[in-house]
């Protein structure tokens, strides 16, 4: 049995799509939870088994996996068919564990410390900043790729993209990198995921 702890309009959004392009929502049940956010509203929801409160979590037969690139990837293996990750032996599926690894190790650490104006050399030297992350999207696209991995759309694309939507004043100027966000945002699932969460967040 999976089961999905989602709260709206937060880092669970994407794996919210991800379960949509991954025709898996009717295979999955969804609790949605409270937490505690950035501008002090919300709170810690003792119904979600996450040790820090955060979400997103997956819970499959009564195991955890928590952190949205862990889950892309836990979610894509899992369901294979769907072909939104690479298998095991073929060719781009380093690219693939590279690229989701690289968001949470480098691209999202950069984007919070620059949200919240810090600089410093060691953050720098051990995140990089942010034209170095630019520079890494603008030299994956440069051939004019459609996507992270070439022609094949992936999780990975869906979560390197996922903080564009909610912070569009960062989105690059590189033209190539901002058709890859637009892209990437205009996904049906995505915009399905955003619809249901701004639906949860009225009521």
């Amino acid at each position: 049995m999976l089961t999905f702890y989602h709260s709206p309009m937060t880092r669970s959004t994407r794996i919210l799509a991800l379960l949509k392009e991954l025709d898996a929502l009717d295979r999955v049940e969804i609790r949605r939870v409270s937490i505690a956010r950035v501008d002090g509203t919300g709170q810690a929801d003792p119904a979600n088994p996450h040790p820090e409160g955060k979400v997103p979590v997956l819970v499959h037969d009564g195991v955890m996996i928590r952190e949205s690139s862990a889950i892309a990837l836990y979610l894509t293996d899992l369901f294979p068919a769907a072909g939104l990750g690479p298998k095991v032996g073929e060719s781009q599926r380093g690219a693939y564990l590279s690229w989701l690894a690289w968001y949470g190790d480098v691209m999202e650490p950069v984007y919070v410390l620059t949200a919240a104006g810090i600089d410093h050399p060691m953050a720098r030297a051990t995140f990089r900043g942010m034209p170095e992350v630019e520079a890494r999207l603008a030299e994956a696209l440069a051939d004019g790729r459609h996507f992270l991995l070439g022609d094949r759309y992936s999780a990975a694309d869906l979560i390197v993209a996922s903080p564009f939507g909610f912070f569009r004043d960062s989105i690059p100027a590189d033209p190539k990198v901002r058709a890859w966000i637009e892209r990437c945002l205009a996904r049906p699932a995505t915009a399905w995921a955003n619809d249901e969460d701004a639906r949860a967040m009225a009521a």
